[in-house]
């Protein structure tokens, strides 16, 4: 029965804020905030150009200290956590991993944790920020290409830096099918009816394709050299991080310091819905992957948090494979799952040709007394979340690969 009550709740995927047009995408972000916040939308705004010129923090100190209690809505909420986001992470690495701020002061710390305590979120630039809500139509009756889009807020690195939230958010979209079609599953499974399952699975199968056809765009959007020596330290957090490691002081909200993620891939709802859908057995291959992917909901929207939550609980398709002996259901399984660590093997891809190689020559260049921007960013070996980012990565492609349903 309980089983049966979360399938009835999975089939209303509004109430989980899914929109059958982009998934868990924001759907028409607000691009403006009422007149009362113009100076964080001002500058988060001018954020790019106030970094560059070392100008953000004497800018943020003239800022008022303004209430949140106006901010109505969902959507205002949204973007007012993404305008205090990336002033947030402007203001930490203005000075690159040389100079962080220790002490995010007040008129930023107060509402971004009012703000966030709103939405259930942490008071750091989140994933569902950055990517999720960070976006507009140039053309609002065009479609919804990267040619036709742009960002809301972005950070020092030009069209690079564009791209890179531009490409994820095209990645996000790409998974929407397949995301429509876990619903589906979740009744048909508990109805016993293989047909309408093995159709379903084809149609997250396509949809795991599609992300990575979206994927391959970052190699015309984004460069390498951009994304290492200056987008990376902006999406960096403060938790499990050598460049601070105490954490952060939220003045006027806590006394000590506090440690929180960057925003990351990890933190990507639609990768951990596919996963609970097809049981990857993140638990049982590598403890550190799946704890931090556990601590990622965290960083999730609440109601993204809640479907899968939901999911977890109903019926298992994986058991309902197995039981069945359906060759054909099997077969439709085990493309869900191929796709998906090739779309993780993919990613590793990307993330040498972005991080590992340019990491590889900025330490040769330092021997010869170059690359005088290392101290803007974060070890190479580490991710924006605070990971060993090739270990995990590496491990969560494994462990996918080991949920091949054999005969």
């Amino acid at each position: 029965m309980e089983s049966r009550a979360h399938s009835e709740r999975l089939q209303h995927l509004e109430e989980f804020h899914v929109s059958e047009e982009c998934g868990f995408v924001l759907p028409d972000p607000l691009a403006q905030l009422p007149d009362y916040y113009a100076p964080w939308t001002n500058v988060a705004a001018n954020l790019p150009h106030l970094v560059e010129t070392q100008q953000l923090r004497g800018e943020v100190a003239k800022m008022p200290l303004l209430s949140a209690r106006h901010l109505r809505g969902h959507r205002q909420l949204r973007l007012a956590h993404l305008a205090l986001g990336v002033i947030t992470m402007g203001y930490v690495w203005q000075g690159g991993g040389r100079q962080p701020a220790k002490i995010l002061p007040r008129v930023l710390a107060v509402p971004f944790c009012a703000v966030s305590a709103r939405l259930g979120l942490p008071p750091i630039l989140v994933y569902a920020d950055c990517v999720l809500a960070n976006w507009k139509k140039r053309d609002p009756r065009g479609p919804l290409s990267i040619g036709n889009l742009d960002t809301l807020f972005s950070f020092p690195g030009g069209d690079s830096s564009k791209g890179f939230f531009l490409v994820s958010l095209l990645v996000e979209v790409a998974a929407t099918p397949g995301l429509q079609a876990i619903p589906t599953i979740v009744k048909a499974v508990l109805r016993q009816d293989l047909c309408s399952v093995h159709t379903a699975l084809q149609d997250v199968a396509l949809a795991i394709c599609r992300m990575q056809e979206a994927f391959t765009l970052i190699h015309e959007h984004v460069d390498p050299g951009l994304f290492f020596r200056t987008l990376r330290i902006y999406l960096a957090g403060w938790k499990d991080s050598s460049l601070m490691p105490e954490g952060l002081v939220y003045e006027g909200v806590w006394e000590a310091p506090r440690q929180f993620s960057g925003g990351s891939a990890a933190q990507s709802s639609t990768l951990q819905c596919f996963d609970i859908l097809l049981g990857i057995p993140h638990s049982t291959a590598q403890g550190f992957s799946a704890e931090y992917l556990r601590r990622m909901r965290d960083y999730m929207p609440a109601a993204h948090r809640a479907f899968i939550q939901t999911l977890a609980s109903g019926p298992s398709l994986r058991q309902f494979a197995l039981v069945t002996g359906d060759a054909g259901l099997r077969a439709a399984f085990n493309q869900c799952v191929a796709a998906l660590a090739a779309l993780r093997s993919y990613h590793i891809q990307v993330v040498t040709k972005y991080i590992t190689i340019p990491a590889g020559r900025c330490r040769a260049e330092q021997q010869l007394g170059g690359c005088v921007q290392e101290g803007v960013s974060v070890r190479s070996d580490m991710g924006t979340g605070g990971t060993d980012f090739m270990r995990f990565l590496k491990a969560i492609r494994d462990s996918t690969h080991t949920a091949q349903l054999t005969d």
